[in-house]
């Protein structure tokens, strides 16, 4: 099952792609607006291309499991990314992902702009992996 994960963010977006199998990621690219609806609109064209038979967005939420301040903003883009793509949105746990993606991309000595215009698809995929091991496990 292909699975398309999003890191969305206010000026960067990132998206991370399963291979068809649904067992790696196959492609990552960041969609750089800080316009929700153009962010969903070209999210949209990227489901078009690949073709995913699940959207699966990264969701804040505080290390104690509460919501952030940020998950209602995140819940209107998955609304809105729902009614663009024609599909659901999955809200998956993002917790620490983007401090992973930082810690990734220091080890592979990323700084600067390069790191920031990097860090929101290494946090996709991040989101993919969690999301497919949960899969695995759980043998939907």
């Amino acid at each position: 099952m292909k699975v398309m994960a999003i890191d969305y963010g206010d000026a960067r977006t990132g998206v991370a792609v399963s291979d068809a199998l649904g067992m790696l990621t196959g492609s990552t690219e960041v969609v750089f607006s800080r316009d929700p609806e153009k962010t969903a609109q070209i999210i949209a064209e990227l489901v078009q291309k690949q073709r995913p038979e699940r959207l699966v967005m990264g969701f804040p939420r505080n290390m104690d499991g509460t919501e952030g301040p940020r998950a209602e903003r995140y819940r209107a883009f998955a609304a809105q990314l729902e009614q663009t793509c024609g599909m659901p949105v999955i809200l998956w746990d993002e917790r620490r992902t983007t401090i992973e993606a930082h810690q990734i991309l220091s080890q592979q000595n990323y700084h600067g702009k390069k790191r920031k215009n990097t860090v929101d698809a290494v946090a996709a995929s991040l989101i993919l992996e969690g999301y497919l091991s949960y899969l695995r496990l759980n043998r939907e």
